[in-house]
């Protein structure tokens, strides 16, 4: 860093300019930068293990910070606050000053008394009233055009004008209160959205040495023991090593019900143990839980906006110049003050803009409580689009969860012994294929035999040397065309046994065909169901890609019965591809994937689609993320992202249609400027209700997730 650069950053630093023993004050110049996101910022901090709130007050340039009063939380925001992260800095964010409630209703009552006051305090107090506004518009005019800000300029203007000093004053406060109402509203449905997750936890009972140690939370790391008992919040992303317990998800997943989570289960941060205790091997902690991440993702979409919002916004604006010249233009034909304020007290774009982001927020907030997280609402504007699904078939379509069905040795090996060769080539290749020969072998407690100058060869299989003797095991196409082993002796009995939708992996030691391990990755018990939902939804084409063979791939489409087109024998790199070549045809689609492989295809569709237990990237990758492990939440998903369209369609026609009658009765004279002004203000307010209500609503098909989660318990 330049000696200039240091100098800049020592003047606008930020200073403890007052401090109690739980709360600081601090103040630097970096509060004026134009483009630093205040709200993001004051919500970063709040997310800092330790900060109870933050407050940022611009004028003051300070933000005040309540703390659990720990030295090392005071550290901690002092260091956070030297480096403000880049993705503070937005510019493009929209950064309105706040209306407050006292400046409401300060304003309000101004408006009550002017009646009754002496003329002369009358125009000072009106004129102090409207300046603020008035200069409000003559900026914005100069700046940015014909904007809502110019039309209540010019409707405060024409009444003080004219003297009508309590119609002025009416109008400002009306305009106070409506801006604050707007806001308000807006902020309830952030919140309610950010309320989707929990606050973390400040300290965790840890297992160490045989004995239960409560630890700060910052403290904990990988592989650390949790514990959590009844009532607890779950810390972490881990597995349950020791316990049974019934948990509450509905904070992750939106479902009531209780989970019953015993050893060897996957559980997530953010969840409650209702009854039972834990044992937890923490495998995610801190910034990289799932609460976390998910975290992230909310604080990050509420700064943005989607593609019909964005259009929301500037058909909103298009429409200030015709309010603003009817006005201009009533006032040059009659020359009635009166009439033009009226007319210029009507906005559409009040309605129009604010009503897009509370439904928007609404329905990510419903869909969370559904079980799907919408990375911003441009995912749920996708969504209500497409027309095509395509599904990475293995941990989407199935479980995942490959079980060895068959053995088959040949050239004379041993069942057993073809079973621990394949085994210790694959113990240390983290792939399902791989992780299933291994577990096979292990559960007979087979003994692996020492594997030398492993070669992982993406997509083909593994080539590694075992007491001086290569030994391949992978794919037929590995061995035979790669490899040049002749696996003619196991062609008949491949067909069979792909035809029964069984992968195969083929073992060869010397470029000898040893034997073929078969395996059966289980379809997902909804996937049937759940294709035949996207059907009924609209959606006109289903793709499966799969690297299995082809008569495997086709025994598995058969059992689902509605995939529209198959591919086979895909590579990863070969899924970007597709999507690519699916978007140049005219279809807007989205991919449903989870794993490593998949994040160029998310990126590449028009909405990624992430299983819950997908890989960190793919969930990084993916707009949607599906926090309950059901394929039906994407059906759930699109009834949400279709109402959504429906609400933001209806809010504008209703925003048009009432203003636009409201203009006509203010341009036919049949209306008072505070009359107009009322009308609108209530308009708009309604319409907002209407907004968030109905973007909230929860669908009837939340029940297909329900009806699982049910039928599972009993289970």
């Amino acid at each position: 860093m330049s000696a200039a650069a240091c100098a800049a950053r020592r003047k606008h630093a930020f200073r403890v300019v007052h401090e109690l023993p739980r709360r600081l004050r601090l103040r630097s110049r970096r509060l004026y930068d134009p483009n630093l996101d205040r709200d993001y910022l004051r919500a970063v901090v709040e997310a800092l293990p330790g900060v109870d709130s933050a407050t940022v007050n611009t004028a003051a340039s300070c933000i005040v910070i309540e703390y659990d009063g720990k030295p090392e939380t005071r550290s901690r925001v002092l260091a956070f606050l030297e480096n403000i992260p880049r993705e503070a800095y937005l510019p493009e964010v929209d950064r309105t000053a706040s209306v407050t409630l006292p400046s409401v209703l300060s304003q309000a009552g101004a408006a009550l008394a002017s009646p009754f006051l002496p003329e002369p305090v009358k125009a000072p107090l009106s004129m102090a009233l409207g300046l603020p506004t008035m200069l409000e518009g003559a900026g914005t005019l100069l700046n940015e055009g014909v904007k809502v800000a110019v039309l209540d300029a010019a409707a405060v203007g024409f009444s003080l004008a004219r003297g009508d000093y309590a119609t002025a004053n009416a109008i400002v406060a009306m305009l106070g209160l409506g801006e604050y109402l707007e806001q308000w509203t807006e902020q309830k449905s952030d919140d309610l959205l950010k309320n989707l997750l929990r606050p973390q936890v400040e300290t965790v009972w840890v297992e160490r040495d045989a004995r239960e140690v409560s630890i700060p939370f910052t403290e904990l790391g990988v592989g650390d023991i949790v514990i959590c008992g009844a009532g607890e919040l779950m810390p972490v992303d881990g597995v349950v090593t020791d316990g049974e317990a019934a948990l509450n998800q509905s904070s992750i997943t939106g479902e009531s019900l209780p989970v019953h989570v015993r050893p060897g289960d996957s559980v997530l941060s953010g969840t409650v143990v209702e009854d039972g205790r834990l044992k937890i091997a923490a495998r995610s902690v801190g910034a990289e839980t799932s609460m976390a991440r998910m975290g992230r993702f909310l604080e990050n979409s509420l700064r943005t906006k989607s593609v019909s919002q964005t259009r929301s916004d500037e058909l909103a604006d298009k429409l200030v110049p015709v309010t603003f010249g009817l006005g201009l233009g009533l006032f040059a034909l009659t020359r009635d003050v009166r009439r033009a304020a009226s007319v210029l007290t009507v906005d559409y774009s009040c309605a129009i803009k604010v009503a897009a982001p509370v439904a928007v927020k609404s329905g990510m907030y419903a869909a969370g409580h559904c079980g799907v997280l919408l990375k911003g609402g441009q995912a749920l504007d996708n969504l209500a689009r497409i027309d095509t699904v395509v599904f990475d078939k293995t941990g989407t379509l199935t479980k995942g969860d490959l079980k060895v069905t068959d053995l088959i040795p040949l050239n004379g090996m041993d069942g057993e012994e073809l079973l621990a060769l394949a085994a210790g080539a694959e113990e240390h290749y983290s792939h399902p294929v791989a992780r299933a020969v291994v577990a096979e072998a292990k559960s007979r407690g087979l003994e692996l035999p020492p594997i030398s100058q492993v070669d992982f060869i993406v997509a083909h299989g593994v080539s590694a040397f075992v007491e001086g003797e290569r030994v391949l095991v992978g794919s037929r196409h590995f061995l035979e065309d790669d490899e040049h082993v002749d696996c003619f002796a196991a062609v008949k009995l491949g067909r069979e046994l792909r035809s029964q939708g069984k992968s195969l992996l083929y073992v060869a030691r010397e470029g000898l065909l040893v034997g073929v391990i078969a395996m059966r990755d289980e379809l997902r018990p909804e996937a049937v169901e759940a294709m035949g939902l996207l059907k009924e939804r609209g959606i006109s084409k289903i793709v499966m890609l799969t690297g299995d063979h082809r008569d495997t791939a086709n025994a598995i489409a058969e059992s689902l019965g509605c995939i529209d087109e198959l591919h086979w024998e895909q590579r990863p790199e070969d899924k970007a591809a597709i999507v690519n070549r699916l978007k140049k045809d005219g279809h807007f689609l989205a991919f449903a994937g989870d794993g490593v492989n998949d994040a160029p295809a998310l990126i590449s569709a028009d909405v990624g689609i992430c299983m819950p237990g997908g890989a960190d990237l793919a969930r990084e990758a993916a707009q949607v993320v599906l926090l309950e492990d059901n394929l039906k939440a994407l059906a759930v998903a699109r009834d949400i992202a279709t109402q959504n369209e429906k609400v933001l369609k209806r809010s504008f026609q209703a925003a048009v249609g009432i203003n636009s009658a409201v203009l006509l009765m203010a341009s036919a004279g049949l209306l008072s400027p505070v009359a107009s002004a009322f009308l609108h203000n209530a308009s708009t307010l309604g319409i907002l209700g209407y907004a968030a209500a109905s973007g909230g609503r929860v669908p009837k098909s939340q029940e297909f997730i329900r009806s699982k989660r049910q039928t599972e318990e009993v289970a």
